[in-house]
């Protein structure tokens, strides 16, 4: 198992375990600053362990670096800080 497939498992476990014991209606902040876990495959490891618990939860915001980062056409890994704003039913 390499180092992303850690991650991926690590950022599910973690997000499960919030996802899970969050109150109704609690939001959640959840980011990875890795540039080896880009936007899509975060979200869809943030989903499967949203879809894991069978609660209701949306997407609140779309959170990333902020301008003071800016990221180079030629280097896509420069975009490393990728977060949601999630609210659980």
């Amino acid at each position: 198992m390499n180092a992303v497939d850690k991650a991926v498992i690590g950022y599910r476990n973690l997000n499960y375990e919030a996802i899970k014991r969050v109150k109704p209606g609690g939001l959640i902040f959840t980011f990875s600053c890795s540039q080896a876990i880009d936007k899509q495959l975060f979200r869809k490891t943030v989903f499967t362990a949203a879809a894991k618990t069978g609660r209701k939860v949306r997407v609140l915001h779309q959170l990333s670096q902020g301008p003071d980062h800016p990221v180079n056409l030629y280097h896509p890994e420069g975009e490393y800080l990728k977060g949601l704003v999630l609210r659980v039913d």
